[in-house]
């Protein structure tokens, strides 16, 4: 058995709206924006390294394969 499974239980609704209310209290509503702008554009930054990261990978493997 998962042991957050034994120390939360069941995640559902009322769980949810729990950890929801516990944000807002700790970063306040005008803090929460800013977040969630940060954490949207290191996402959107490791996506694009992620991409980047891939042609490179497969080049190698072409120029490989063709020797």
């Amino acid at each position: 058995m998962n042991y957050l499974t034994i120390f939360l239980g069941e995640f559902g609704l009322p769980q949810g709206l729990l950890i929801l209310v516990v944000v807002l209290l700790l970063f306040g509503g005008k803090k929460i924006p800013e977040l969630m702008k940060g954490l949207g554009s290191g996402v959107k930054e490791f996506k694009n390294a992620a991409k980047d990261d891939q042609p490179a990978n497969s080049k190698k493997e072409e120029e490989e394969t063709k020797e």
